[in-house]
């Protein structure tokens, strides 16, 4: 079976060099001190311009937890229409209530409104006092996958509950690992898995190309890239077939 790698893009550039260097999927985020918010309008429409793998805009209003208002949720609806107008392939959302549980009724009705597009739900997942619990109720909502660590900082912290959800999924639902996979460990993750979608952010600090920099002010100007060389390292370590 063929191996696919999800990669992060913060900016247009990004989105390129996933494409050029083999990434198979795209997740387009702003934001990356918050975790990754929704993009601009713009950006949404030029990163759907420039590649033609699939491209999956996450849906996320704010950074901080996942208890959205009223508000927050109807901002995130309209996010999703634009996301299908332009043509993208998927979103990616999570919600969840005061207690840690999963929102079915927000998560169902954004399913529904970003249909005919794939819909993952992203390691808010992480946050929830059971996953198996929520696994289901993530299936049930109609989700096509969930990016996870398995709750904890990174998945080869959190493998077994990576397994079990693994397990529990029979199938029903795509688990998309995430969370420090690097080169070094993709092929270990797949071995122990049997999984052929990993998530990877695969990305470097790079600074811009300014000459001048007032040496008065103290904000960097460094910002995230991905690395090519570490795309092409992943899928050269990773077995591409199974």
């Amino acid at each position: 079976m063929s191996i696919l790698l999800e990669v992060i893009a913060f900016d247009i550039n990004s989105c390129k060099l996933i494409e050029a260097n083999g990434g198979g999927r795209i997740e387009l985020c702003a934001n990356p001190p918050e975790g990754g918010t929704t993009v601009s309008y713009g950006m949404m429409r030029a990163a759907r311009e420039a590649v033609q793998i699939p491209v999956f805009p996450i849906i996320r209003p704010r950074g901080g937890d996942f208890l959205y208002t009223p508000e927050e949720i109807d901002v995130m609806k309209k996010d999703i229409q634009l996301a299908k107008e332009l043509g993208m392939d998927g979103v990616v959302i999570g919600c969840l209530e005061a207690d840690g549980q999963v929102d079915y009724e927000t998560t169902a009705k954004l399913v529904e409104l970003a249909y005919p597009m794939d819909v993952t739900f992203h390691r808010a997942f992480d946050q929830v006092p059971n996953q198996l619990e929520a696994l289901e109720v993530i299936i049930a909502a109609g989700c096509q996958r969930i990016l996870t660590s398995g709750g904890a900082n990174t998945v080869m912290e959190g493998l077994s509950s990576l397994l079990a959800c693994i397990k529990a999924a029979k199938e029903r639902i795509i688990i998309l690992p995430g969370s420090g996979i690097r080169s070094g460990n993709i092929a270990q993750l797949q071995q122990l898995t049997g999984l052929n979608e990993f998530h990877s952010s695969a990305r470097k600090l790079t600074t811009g190309n300014m000459e001048y920099k007032n040496p008065s002010l103290s904000e960097g100007a460094q910002t995230w890239t991905v690395d090519p060389e570490e795309i092409r390292e992943l899928l050269r370590n990773v077995k591409s077939e199974r």
